[in-house]
């Protein structure tokens, strides 16, 4: 399959390995420079990574949307998300387009305009029980298969951090093979973007290959 996606985040850089793994053709599409001269050195596979706005249907046509199977809107920003599926679908009409929801109350708007979402804070709940991003290529059909499974480890409440200030989740040296997906704390759960915070007692939820789910829980506990 070829799969278009904009936004080359923690998700979309992902979402991209994932399908490259699997045997896929990806585009990826990515405003920001230096990410995007950064993923053209580590991706792998049979991909194209173009620096510019996936809002611009001049991108999204130098993207090889036209030819594209599933077109996937992965950014932090969901009008961003929203208007660049509605770019997808409606002037080049791919045939399916999923976009990330960072705010929840936003989804019935997508839904209303018929694209496919994933909510930020409904996806890790639904993520191993729905096979619902991309059918046989999903992220979750990888993880099902036993390549990556989701995890969840706890900050200890002796970390040594800030109760106040905390620790950028960015800043943890995460083994390699293993991301930070999201942190669950009392109030709410938050996809991680560039922001996210962890502290003392919250619970973070990690996608990581099989055999270093270990390393990560062994450096939780030295936090």
């Amino acid at each position: 399959m070829y799969i278009v996606i904009t936004g080359g985040g923690k998700v979309g850089e992902y979402l991209a390995t994932v399908l490259l793994q699997s045997g896929n053709e990806v585009a990826l599409i990515e405003e920001d420079q230096a990410v995007a001269d950064r993923l053209s050195m580590v991706l792998q596979g049979r991909y194209l990574v173009i620096c510019g706005d996936g809002c611009n249907s001049r991108y999204q046509e130098d993207a090889g949307i036209r030819s594209a199977d599933v077109f996937v809107a992965a950014t932090g920003q969901d009008d961003n998300n929203l208007v660049s599926c509605e770019i997808a679908s409606r002037v080049f009409g791919v045939p399916r387009c999923v976009a990330r929801v960072n705010a929840p109350k936003n989804q019935r708007i997508f839904r209303a305009l018929g694209i496919e979402s994933v909510s930020s804070t409904e996806m890790i709940a639904n993520l191993i029980e729905e096979e619902m991003l991309m059918g046989s290529v999903s992220v979750v059909s990888s993880l099902t298969h036993g390549d990556v499974i989701m995890v969840e480890v706890g900050v200890p409440l002796t970390a040594d951090m800030s109760q106040s200030d905390g620790l950028l989740a960015y800043d943890v040296p995460m083994p390699d093979g293993s991301l930070i997906v999201a942190v669950s704390s009392k109030d709410d759960v938050e996809v991680v973007n560039d922001e996210t915070r962890l502290y003392p007692g919250d619970t973070v939820i990690v996608a990581a290959d099989r055999d270093k789910v270990n390393a990560v829980r062994t450096l939780f506990r030295e936090l």
